[in-house]
C-alpha cells in the first residue's frame, strides 16, 4: 500500500535526491558545480594548514571564523584566497544538497563528478544562484523566510540587512521576519516550518536529518518545493564566503535594503 504524505503519494518522494532534482528543477545545473576548480589554482593550497583550519570552521560554523584564523588563511592563499574560498564552499554545500535530497526523496545513484577546470569558477557560481533564484515552486514569502533564516545561522550582516520587496508586496513584516528565530514555537504556517526544518537541518546536521524534519516536509510542501528549498539553502550559503573573508558589511546603515529578483535571477536593487 502506497502511503500518502499530505495528499502527495509516497511514491513521488521514492526517487532518489537525483532523481528528484532531475524532475524538479532541470535547469539547475549542479553537475557543473561538482568538482570544478579555477584553472591554474596550485591544489595544494586547499591542503595547506590555514586552509583546512578555515575550511573545518566553515562547515561547523562559519561565523566563528575570526580574524586569527582568517589573517592566516590570507596570507596562506594570498591572491588565490577567493578562488580556494569558493572551492571550500563548492566542498562545504553539495554533499549537503546530496545528503538532504537522499534523505527526503531516497538513497539512489549520483552521477560520478571528475574534476574539471575553469577559467574562473565565480561566474560558473553565480550561474548556478541564478538558475535557483528563477525557480518558482515557492511563493516570495517562504523563499524570504527561508534565506533569512541562514543568514542568521551564518551571521551575514550584509544579508540580514536586506528585505525581498516581492516578499514584502505578497504581505510580509518585520514580526513575520521576527518569528523566524523563534519559528518552532511561532505561528508560521505549517509549510513554512517544515521548510525551516530543512533549513537548520542542512546547516547543523546535513549528514543526519531527522525522521520528524523528512515527515513534515513530507506532509506540507510538495516535491518541487522540497527540492526548492534545498537548492535556497545552497544558494543563500554562498553568504558564508564574504563571512569567511570579513567582507559582509551591509550596505546601509540605517533600515533595510530592498532586493528584487529580476527575471535572470539576478539581484537587483530599486
Amino acid at each position: 500500500m502506497i502511503r500518502p504524505y499530505g495528499g502527495y503519494m509516497s511514491s513521488q518522494w521514492r526517487t532518489g535526491g537525483a532523481g528528484a532534482l532531475a524532475a524538479y528543477a532541470p535547469e539547475v545545473n549542479v553537475l557543473g558545480l561538482r568538482g570544478a576548480a579555477p584553472a591554474g589554482l596550485d591544489r595544494t593550497l586547499l591542503d595547506d594548514p590555514a586552509t583546512v583550519a578555515l575550511a573545518e570552521q566553515f562547515g561547523v560554523d562559519v561565523s566563528q571564523i575570526d580574524d586569527e584564523m582568517r589573517t592566516a588563511f590570507l596570507a596562506a592563499t594570498g591572491a588565490h584566497a577567493f578562488d580556494v574560498t569558493q572551492v571550500v564552499y563548492l566542498e562545504d554545500q553539495l554533499p549537503r544538497l546530496m545528503a538532504a535530497l537522499d534523505a527526503v526523496f531516497g538513497t539512489g545513484p549520483w552521477a560520478p563528478a571528475p574534476q574539471r577546470a575553469v577559467e574562473n569558477l565565480w561566474p560558473t557560481v553565480e550561474a548556478f544562484m541564478q538558475q535557483v533564484a528563477r525557480l518558482t515552486a515557492l511563493e516570495p514569502v517562504m523563499t524570504e523566510i527561508v534565506r533569512l533564516r541562514g543568514a542568521r545561522q551564518h551571521d551575514c550582516r550584509l544579508c540580514r540587512s536586506r528585505r525581498s520587496a516581492s516578499a514584502l508586496r505578497d504581505g510580509a513584516d518585520e514580526p513575520t521576519f521576527d518569528a523566524i528565530d523563534r519559528w518552532t514555537d511561532s505561528d508560521l504556517p505549517a509549510a513554512t516550518k517544515a521548510a525551516l526544518g530543512l533549513v537548520d537541518a542542512m546547516i547543523w546536521t546535513p549528514f543526519a536529518i531527522p525522521d520528524n524534519v523528512v515527515a513534515d516536509i513530507r506532509q506540507h510542501l510538495s516535491p518541487a518545493q522540497a527540492v526548492e528549498v534545498a537548492l535556497d539553502v545552497v544558494r543563500n550559503a554562498a553568504n558564508k564566503i564574504a563571512v569567511a573573508l570579513g567582507a559582509d558589511a551591509p550596505e546601509v546603515t540605517d533600515g533595510v535594503q530592498l532586493f528584487e529578483v529580476d527575471a535572470t535571477g539576478t539581484l537587483t536593487f530599486p
